[in-house]
């Protein structure tokens, strides 16, 4: 099967040849503009062709799939990018800014809160919000009354702490390929966040959902070795961390419940925040995993569904430990 050599998907049907860069495209970037074709010449050290005389306007430059990022005013031989959410895809790596996420580098993130305050603030805010959502959905006024009040914080900890360890393993993976990447604060999931919080404190019954930011990446091709790798690391790390989680609960002696049991419940919000984000779909990690590797895949996600439905099972169940 053929696949575009703009985003890399399969070609259903016939592709179409464009014969000033010769490779082939999907329907969605048969035309030199949407594949970038001058871009594509010069990485293939083709003489470049002479630009359309007419002119467009930046707003059809560029097309970000998500509503996270949208690079505006670009530099002079900056590529433009299309982003899924968390990642940003380029056309070439050389064409991403050496300080992209500095103030004078030229490059505006649409979606993201405060883009060029210190990573350590994002962190702090994003640590805050879902400590103070994880308390509002472990409390129970009951647990107070007996003495086991702290069991409410000590969850509310290890769901703060699922979510950010997930995205650390994005972001330690990048760093390692030597990728630009931050966590970043995300205007719609902080207010959705926002809404969970106030909802909470008004007692309304909505889901809770703690999604107030993101690692965002630079650099990355749309699908390649790099890309999967940095997209299994956060599953990865919550499976890794649900399973130390899931034998500590094991090891601890029966005199010190009701510790035994909170570490099962807490293995089990690492499985099932990993398990979440194997779904093959959205800007869902499993979409470009798959893509990647399939074996991968699907021992990720096999993997975390089984140790999701025994947690789960141990804690519907009534856990004697």
């Amino acid at each position: 099967m053929v696949r575009c050599a703009h985003c890399g998907n399969e070609i259903m049907g016939e592709p179409f040849f464009c014969s000033n860069c010769s490779q082939d495209y999907c329907s969605f970037h048969k035309d030199p503009i949407d594949h970038e074709c001058n871009i594509v010449r010069e990485a293939l050290n083709i003489p470049q062709v002479q630009p359309p005389t007419s002119s467009y306007t930046e707003s059809t430059q560029i097309s970000p799939t998500h509503h996270v990022q949208e690079y505006q005013q670009s530099p002079p031989g900056v590529a433009r990018g299309t982003t899924d959410g968390t990642y940003t895809w380029f056309r070439q790596e050389t064409h991403v800014p050496a300080n992209a996420f500095e103030p004078d580098s030229g490059i505006k993130f649409k979606g993201i809160l405060f883009p060029h305050l210190s990573e350590l603030i994002h962190f702090v805010i994003a640590s805050v919000l879902i400590f103070v959502i994880g308390v509002m959905i472990f409390y129970d006024p009951v647990l107070f009354a007996i003495g086991y009040g702290w069991t409410t914080f000590m969850l509310a900890g290890i769901y703060m702490t699922a979510f950010l360890f997930h995205e650390f393993g994005h972001r330690q993976v990048a760093l390692r390929f030597k990728l630009q990447t931050k966590f970043r604060l995300l205007t719609f999931g902080m207010l959705l966040t926002v809404i969970s919080l106030v909802a909470g404190l008004l007692n309304i019954p909505i889901p809770s959902l703690a999604l107030p930011g993101a690692v965002v990446v630079l650099g990355l091709e749309k699908v390649s070795k790099k890309t999967g790798l940095c997209k299994a690391a956060g599953p990865s790390v919550n499976l890794v961390y649900g399973i130390i989680l899931f034998i500590i609960a094991f090891l601890i002696p029966s005199s010190l419940n009701p510790l035994g049991p909170l570490f099962v419940v807490s293995a089990y919000l690492n499985f099932m925040l990993g398990s979440f984000n194997m779904i093959p779909i959205g800007i869902l990690d499993g979409q470009n995993i798959w893509k990647w590797n399939k074996k991968v895949y699907i021992f990720l996600a096999v993997s975390l569904v089984g140790m999701l439905i025994v947690t789960l099972v141990l804690t519907q169940g009534g856990i004697t430990l």
